[in-house]
C-alpha cells in the first residue's frame, strides 16, 4: 500500500509539470513568434508478479496442466521526461509597419545580447534612438555585416532578408540561421533561444534552408487557445484521479493500522 502512494505521487507530479507548460502556453498567446511546448512523460519500469511457489504444471488425476507461474504487471508511476517544444509554423498578422519582419519557414533571426548572440522567431522590431534595429528589449538585430543601422524607417526587405534605403542602396542583410537539430535549442526569455552541444552550432541559412522573410507582417504564435483549455482539463481529471488513489491508500492504512492495534 505505501507503494501505492508513491505512485500516486510521481503521477500528481507528472501532472503538475504538464500544467505549468500549459499555463505558460496561455500566458504567451499573444508573443510574437512564441513556440508552445509540450510536457513529455515516461513510465518507470514494470514489474513482473510471478506465483513464489508455482513452478508451471498442475497433476491431476487425468495428467497434468500447464499453468502459467506469471500474475501480470505492476507499473511503478511515471516520470517527466521532457519539455518539448514544437516548432510549428505560426500565423502571419499584418502590421504595415516597416520594422516588422515574419519569417516564413525554418530559421531564427540573430541578436547581439550582453552574453553572447543568441536567437529569435520575433520579428517585432523597432528603430532605436541611434537608428540601430532593435528588439524590444534593446537587443540589436544582426545583419550579416554586423549590427544593422538606418537612416529611417523608409527601408525595404525583400524575400531574401537584403535591406534597401529609400533610394535602393542595399545596406545589409538579415542574418538568418539554422541549426542541424533545432529542436534541442533552449529558451532563455524575452522569446530569445540559445544553442548547446546537441543542437550545433549556428550557420547562416542558404538557398532552399532560408525562409523567406516578410515585411510588414509579424508571426503570432503557435498556441490555440481551445486546445490548451482542453487539455488543462484533462490535467485536472488526472490528477484528481491520482489524488483519490492516495486518499484511498491513506485509509486502507489506516484501517489496517487500527485492526492490528485492536488486535494485541
Amino acid at each position: 500500500m505505501i507503494r501505492g502512494w508513491y505512485i500516486g505521487s510521481s503521477g500528481m507530479n507528472a501532472q503538475q509539470n504538464r500544467l505549468d507548460a500549459i499555463a505558460n502556453n496561455l500566458a504567451n498567446v499573444d508573443t510574437a513568434g512564441f513556440k508552445r511546448d509540450v510536457a513529455v512523460t515516461k513510465s518507470f519500469p514494470e514489474l513482473l508478479l510471478r506465483r513464489t511457489e508455482a513452478d508451471g504444471v498442475y497433476t491431476h488425476p487425468f495428467g497434468s496442466t500447464d499453468v502459467a507461474p506469471v500474475i501480470g504487471k505492476l507499473g511503478l508511476g511515471v516520470e517527466t521526461n521532457e519539455n518539448f517544444t514544437e516548432f510549428e509554423q505560426g500565423s502571419f498578422r499584418a502590421t504595415d509597419t516597416s520594422t516588422d519582419v515574419a519569417l516564413s519557414g525554418e530559421g531564427f533571426f540573430t541578436v547581439q545580447t550582453p552574453s553572447g548572440d543568441r536567437y529569435t522567431r520575433n520579428g517585432n522590431f523597432l528603430l532605436g534612438k541611434e537608428g540601430i534595429l532593435e528588439t524590444k528589449e534593446g537587443y540589436p538585430v544582426m545583419g550579416e555585416k554586423g549590427i544593422i543601422r538606418l537612416e529611417d524607417d523608409k527601408f525595404r526587405i525583400n524575400e531574401d532578408g537584403m535591406i534597401y534605403d529609400h533610394e535602393g542602396n542595399e545596406i545589409d542583410r538579415l542574418k538568418v540561421v539554422r541549426f542541424d537539430n533545432e529542436r534541442y535549442l533552449k529558451k532563455q526569455g524575452s522569446s530569445l533561444w540559445n544553442s548547446n552541444n546537441i543542437s550545433g552550432d549556428a550557420f547562416i541559412a542558404e538557398g532552399k534552408q532560408r525562409p523567406k522573410m516578410l515585411q510588414g507582417y509579424m508571426e503570432t504564435s503557435n498556441v490555440n487557445v481551445v486546445n490548451e483549455m482542453v487539455k488543462m482539463i484533462e490535467v485536472n481529471r488526472a490528477y484528481e484521479a491520482n489524488q483519490k488513489t492516495i486518499q484511498s491508500e491513506d485509509s486502507m492504512m489506516s484501517t489496517l493500522w487500527n485492526k492490528v492495534a485492536l488486535s494485541r
